[in-house]
């Protein structure tokens, strides 16, 4: 294995690794929130079925969402 095909390898499994730690994250953090039943079913079947685009949107839109209970 060259130099590049390493350098190669090494990104594509970093990037991997990113993207199962965004999505466990996003299943904690929206099994954890204090949102009703129903919409962390729907949070969690929008994961399950786009998990790149339905993680990023929780952490950007959905987390922001959620009543804060004190």
């Amino acid at each position: 294995m060259d130099a590049l095909g390493g350098m190669v390898l090494v990104i594509t499994l970093g990037a991997l690794a990113a993207y199962v730690l965004l999505f466990i994250a996003a299943l904690i953090s929206i099994v954890t929130s204090t949102l009703d039943g129903a919409m962390k079913v729907v949070w969690l079947i929008f994961a399950f079925i786009a998990p790149f685009i339905g993680s990023l949107l929780w952490f950007l839109v959905g987390r922001k969402r959620t009543p804060n209970v004190a």
